[in-house]
Order: structure tokens, then C-alpha cells, then sequence
């Protein structure tokens, strides 16, 4: 019943620290300005995502306390959030080069695999295969991509904090399908409700928005928390790839594109698929429902039969991606040039 309770507590600390910091974010005149890269049209707070930081983090140590988990995950998703955190705060109130931020990322990486104990041997086409070293690299790149696409598709009202609690609510249900006596569970749904009480606010149409710390911080815990599952059993980490698709395609697709253009990635820009479908519909929550019903209606089943064993990992990859590379391109991700005439 404890667990119960401090879930509720998590939900209720973010919403109520929300609200404080939309207060803080209008006396500072922290006012996210609308420019011609914006998907939004009125001056906005920003720096909420602190709220999700503080909820979930907090809790750590008293889950530790009740032996719900273990020392060395309570380190490593602390400290790796609380790097990115603190660099994601200071860039919302002024400016890091991108050279910096990524030295913090990956910093923050190597800190997390570090005590996770780094990539377990992956199950791909019913074959196991045990990168070693090579797979510690590949996974410190996993993670810093998943961080940095984060904050790339926090770009429309609420679509992150939808895409967070799904992903989570499929990782907790995952964790009960496969090892239903674990304890697991737990960081899921804690960050769940660490995001629910932000999305309270942030919801269309938005009055706070999440800035580079909460979304930062976001990736590289959804990131750690797919990694920590594998750890349970390996083909978790193929059904949390699947639950995180719309962002990842997005992301991905959108930044090939611009790169094969010979344009700065790292800049702002409008051209994600998402952005263009919000343009087309011509609002912000059309398209964070639509997210989200992708994500309980085609994903969450698609990894539900990979954990269950019932489909192998790397196929169910496949098939949960194909349609999304459909929906990427039909809404011209990493095409600066599309107009809103798309949908008509």
C-alpha cells in the first residue's frame, strides 16, 4: 500500500512544482518567444520539466531506503539525470555550445552504463549476440541519441509528456508480462506519474512549457530504463525500441534528411513530421492524440508480443516501424520546404 501512496505523492509533488515553477518562469520573464522555427504562436513559460526532475529523483533514495532497488540503479539513473539536468537548466536560461552538451551527454552516458553493467547479449533473429566492448559504444550512442531526440520532438503542446507515460505504462506492463514477482515495475511508473502531474499543465493548449532540462532528462531516463529492463530479460529492450517508435522514426528520418541536405543538425528547425502534421491539422492536439493512440493501439501490442516471446524482437521492430516510415514521409519529415497544403 506504501508504494501505492508515494505514487500518488510523485503525481501530486509534480503538478504542485509545476505550478511553482510557472510562477518562478513569469517573474523571471523565462518567456519562450514565438520565431519562425516555433511551432507555437504565443508567448509561452518554460522550464517546467524541472518538476518531472525533481519528482522522480527524489523518490529514488526512498525506494533504495525500502529495498525496491538496488544501490547501483539508484546511481546510475541519479546521477546520469541530474548531469543532464543541470545542463538543460542552464541552457534554458542562457545558451551551451553543443560541443559542451554533448561532453555532459556523453559523460552522463558512460555514468549510467557504468553502474547498469552495460549491454546484455541481445536475442537478434533467434541468434544471441554479445557485442562486448563494441556494445558499451553502441550503447552510450543509443543513449545520447534517444536524449538528444527527445528535445528535438518536445516541439508541439504535450506531445513529449504523452509520448513519456505511454512508453512507461508499456514498460511497467512489459516488466509484469515477463517477471510479474519483479519489482521493476516500479521506475516506470514512477516516472509515469512524475510526467502526468506536469502534463496536467502542459496539455493543449500549454501554459508552461518543459525546456531542454525536462526533456533532456526524459530521454536519458527512458533510455537507462530500457536498458535496465534488458538486463530482466534481454527482449525487453527490442519491445521499449517498439513502444518508442513515433519518436524515434521522426527523429531519425528527419535528421538523415537534413544531414544529406548538408545542413546543421543540431539547429533549431520545424521540419519533423510531427511539426508538419500540427501545421496540416492546424493545432496542436489532434496530433498528441494521434501519438498517443499509436502508441496504446499499434506499439504497445507489437511489444507485448515480443516480450511474451510470442514474435521475435527484430521483427517486431520491422513491423512496428514500416507503417511510421509511411506516416514519416506522408507528413515530409526533414522537408523545411512542405507546405500546409499537404493534408487538403
Amino acid at each position: 500500500m506504501i508504494f501505492e501512496w508515494l505514487l500518488l505523492l510523485t503525481g501530486v509533488a509534480s503538478w504542485a512544482l509545476t505550478g511553482f515553477l510557472y510562477r518562478y518562469a513569469l517573474a523571471k520573464n523565462l518567456i519562450d518567444i514565438p520565431n519562425e522555427r516555433s511551432s507555437h504562436s504565443i508567448p509561452t513559460p518554460r522550464g517546467g520539466g524541472v518538476a518531472i526532475v525533481l519528482s522522480f529523483l527524489l523518490v529514488l533514495p526512498v525506494l533504495n531506503k525500502f529495498e525496491q532497488l538496488s544501490t547501483s540503479i539508484c546511481l546510475a539513473l541519479s546521477g546520469a539525470g541530474c548531469a543532464v539536468a543541470v545542463a538543460g537548466f542552464l541552457d534554458d536560461h542562457g545558451h551551451i555550445a553543443a560541443r559542451w552538451r554533448l561532453l555532459v551527454h556523453f559523460s552522463a552516458a558512460a555514468w549510467g552504463l557504468y553502474w547498469l553493467g552495460g549491454l546484455p547479449p541481445l536475442p537478434v533473429f533467434g541468434y544471441w549476440l554479445d557485442l562486448g566492448w563494441i556494445g558499451y559504444v553502441g550503447a552510450a550512442i543509443y543513449i545520447v541519441w534517444l536524449l538528444n531526440l527527445y528535445n528535438f520532438m518536445d516541439g508541439i503542446d504535450g506531445i513529449a509528456g504523452v509520448e513519456a507515460i505511454t512508453a512507461c505504462c508499456g514498460g511497467t506492463l512489459m516488466v509484469w508480462l515477463v517477471a510479474p514477482d519483479s519489482n521493476v515495475w516500479l521506475l516506470p511508473a514512477f516516472l509515469a506519474v512524475a510526467v502526468l502531474g506536469f502534463l496536467f499543465w502542459n496539455f493543449p493548449p500549454a501554459r508552461i512549457f518543459m525546456g531542454d532540462a525536462g526533456s533532456g532528462f526524459l530521454g536519458i531516463m527512458l533510455a537507462l530504463l530500457s536498458l535496465q529492463a534488458a538486463w530482466i530479460e534481454a527482449r525487453l529492450l527490442w519491445a521499449w525500441l517498439i513502444l518508442l517508435g513515433v519518436f524515434i522514426v521522426d527523429a531519425t528520418v528527419t535528421l538523415c534528411r537534413r544531414v544529406v541536405r548538408g545542413e546543421k543538425f543540431y539547429e533549431a528547425h520545424r521540419s519533423h513530421a510531427y511539426q508538419h502534421a500540427s501545421r496540416v491539422w492546424g493545432a496542436h492536439c489532434p496530433v498528441t492524440l494521434a501519438v498517443c493512440a499509436i502508441n496504446i493501439f499499434w506499439l504497445m501490442p507489437l511489444a507485448s508480443w515480443v516480450a511474451m516471446d510470442k514474435l521475435d524482437g527484430t521483427v517486431g521492430l520491422v513491423l512496428a516501424y514500416l507503417p511510421l516510415l509511411l506516416l514519416a514521409y506522408r507528413y515530409n519529415a526533414g522537408d523545411r520546404q512542405a507546405q500546409s497544403e499537404l493534408g487538403k
